[in-house]
């Protein structure tokens, strides 16, 4: 059976491209916190909002839910999942024992050093998130928070641990935006210690990293603490639907 022409292989280009624009564009909404935990929505409604049809948007929301960031009901269509406190602390958790993990392993095998030119855009990477969060920049925090970290363990890890750890990373974004955003002392709670971090590897002083990792993660289980009892403190009411688009200014927000 002979293949696809190349108008048939050029909308399945398209079709796949247009899939990633949609998750790419509702993730930010998520990580913003422009959808809120437990709004709902249907592919009906994400495709007139989007002016595409239904099925790159179902094929997107499919794959936010494969990254634990969305729900789907068969019969209601999907909703951003709402973590709790203690999905927050394991999440935490998680992290630094896996991270631990790969760190021992790294210093069994004997690599203790990362090359120079690959941490050049973890450098830069690392910089950025930094300066964010002295700032108290959110957005733009999270944005290189999550850049970082991704590339970081693609160094680091094989593909499956750095893409669990990951979904992981976004899935805690997920539940600290709203608190993080409600509070004008933010800065104090946003980690910074990227740089720091980069400094350690560079030098392949992994008992430093792992030290840098460990403080990262008591400071976020700090903040937890800080909040008090979250899942029983007043949330923004979730919306009927997806918020309308809004403009492209020309520059996305690194992920």
């Amino acid at each position: 059976m002979p293949g696809p022409g190349p108008n048939g292989a050029t909308a399945a280009v398209t079709r796949s491209t247009l899939r990633q624009q949609i998750a790419d564009a509702l993730r930010d909404e998520v990580l913003a916190g422009r959808l809120v935990p437990g709004q709902a929505f249907t592919v009906k409604q994400i495709a007139e909002q989007y002016g595409v049809s239904a099925t790159p948007v179902r094929e997107a929301l499919v794959d936010l839910s494969a990254q634990g960031l969305l729900d789907c009901d068969q019969h209601r269509g999907f909703k951003v999942r709402h973590f709790t406190a203690a999905d927050y602390r394991a999440m935490v958790e998680s992290r630094s024992l896996v991270l631990d993990g790969v760190i021992r392993h790294a210093e069994r095998r004997g690599h203790t050093g990362t090359q120079a030119v690959a941490m050049v855009a973890v450098r830069r990477r690392a910089d950025e998130a930094a300066r964010a969060a002295r700032c108290g920049d959110l957005d733009i925090h999270i944005g290189y928070d999550l850049r970082f970290w991704h590339e970081l363990g693609s160094l680091l890890s094989n593909p499956y641990i750095s893409d669990f750890l990951h979904r992981l990373r976004m899935q805690a974004w997920v539940f600290a935006v709203p608190h993080l955003r409600a509070d004008a002392e933010r800065r104090r709670w946003l980690w910074s210690g990227h740089e720091e971090l980069v400094d350690a590897m560079t030098l392949g002083d992994l008992t430093a990293a792992r030290a840098v990792i460990e403080a990262h993660h008591d400071r976020a289980l700090a903040w937890l603490d800080h909040l008090g009892h979250p899942d029983t403190s007043p949330r923004a009411q979730a919306p009927a639907g997806p918020p309308p688009p809004r403009p492209d200014h020309g520059e996305r927000r690194e992920r």
